[in-house]
């Protein structure tokens, strides 16, 4: 029996109550929020089911052995990871761990760096820390600029921020960009936070390769923050976890408040089915996911081929470059307004967003054609 990946229609899609749906009007398609349209992998919706049946809402414990051994073999099943499962928290979601660990990491008034164009809650969410932000340029192949990282680290980053896969482009770095980011920032005694939370939806062909596993510098300097959000549509439920794989990153971890009392219990329960038993879904929905950007491309190329893009490597977010339409700094404006399609709008992932998009094609095949027929409707006018 195959895996159900039937996206229901825009009207039915609307009733949800999540902010991707319900914050348009009714007929409005929305590709905005990293949230997918697909149903649950079924192991996870049964989990979360037999939890409501029994009452079991209650308050989570710190990640139990059961969450940590899940998780650990979930990670060298499917990332080649070997985690120790003794080095794993749980916190509320990796935006919060990331801001937790910056909060101890560094003083206030001091630095952390990220590369742009960013993930808009890096430039929201991490001063809650006290932190000032340095930003670090992408190359034109969309590899990290590693004179702006010096440079960052020269001026005092006490840790660079390294969402990987990138959003929003959706690059998976390579070993040797790794290797170099691990050097630099162990040099200088500054930290990797690498969140990986988009590391199970790396798409066929390239070779995703785990922070933590990259080299002795990286396991000296690294602390990956990771959930089971993206890759099972979970991100409501409030659970994710952080690894070390050094005891001074332990330590460090350890003088992090106790936010596992912030998580949700559901989450955790639907992580831990997730984990165990939700490989075919994955797999079925990573395959969805590469056949979706190829048939994004191709509709692109005949019906919009004035707008640019990489194809991303993993992820279901495409990054696309629209200044050639001639709609100005914030095309998502025009096409929403004329168009009546909802897509992320460039600028709030930096300055490097203008005139960009960021389209999310984790949904039907229908909708991803929909998606750029009304887009180009609204260049023809």
């Amino acid at each position: 029996m195959g895996i159900d990946l039937t996206v229901p229609g825009v009207e039915a899609m609307h009733a949800r109550a999540g902010a991707k749906w319900s914050a348009y009007d009714a007929d409005v398609l929305s590709a905005t929020i990293a949230e997918m349209d697909f149903p649950l992998a079924p192991p996870v919706a049964e989990a979360l089911r037999h939890a409501i049946d029994r009452a079991d809402l209650g308050y989570p414990k710190p990640a139990t052995q059961s969450l940590r051994g899940s998780f650990a073999r979930f990670a060298a099943r499917r990332l080649n990871w070997a985690v120790d499962e003794e080095q794993i928290v749980l916190v509320p979601d990796v935006m919060i761990g990331l801001v937790e660990l910056c909060r101890v990491i560094a003083a206030p008034g001091e630095s952390v760096a990220f590369a742009t164009p960013a993930y808009p809650p890096f430039f929201s969410m991490l001063p809650e820390a006290g932190v000032a932000l340095i930003e670090i340029g992408l190359l034109e192949d969309g590899a990290l600029d590693l004179d702006g990282l010096d440079a960052a680290l020269d001026a005092g980053a006490r840790a660079l921020v390294l969402a990987s896969p990138h959003n929003p482009t959706g690059r998976v770095l390579v070993r040797a960009e790794l290797e170099a980011i691990a050097e630099r920032c162990a040099g200088h005694g500054a930290w990797v936070l690498a969140d990986e939370i988009h590391a199970p939806l790396t798409l066929p062909g390239p070779t995703y390769v785990p922070f933590l596993e990259v080299s002795d510098a990286a396991r000296r300097c690294g602390i990956t923050v990771t959930s089971a959000s993206k890759a099972f549509n979970l991100a409501a439920l409030k659970a994710a976890l952080v690894v070390t794989a050094d005891p001074a990153a332990r330590d460090l971890v350890a003088r992090m408040p106790l936010l596992h009392e912030h998580a949700g219990l559901l989450g955790v329960i639907a992580s831990e089915a997730a984990f165990e038993h939700g490989d075919p879904w994955l797999d079925a929905v990573v395959e969805q996911l590469a056949a979706n950007r190829d048939q994004l491309g191709r509709e692109l190329a005949d019906s919009l081929p004035e707008v640019s893009w990489r194809p991303p490597q993993a992820t279901y977010l495409a990054w696309l470059d629209c200044t050639r339409l001639g709609l100005g700094d914030e095309p998502a404006e025009a096409f929403l307004r004329d168009g009546r399609v909802a897509l992320g709008r460039g600028l709030d992932y930096g300055a490097p967003g203008a005139g960009h998009v960021r389209l999310n094609f984790a949904t039907s095949p229908a909708h991803v054609t929909e998606a750029v027929t009304r887009m180009s409707a609204v260049r023809e006018r």
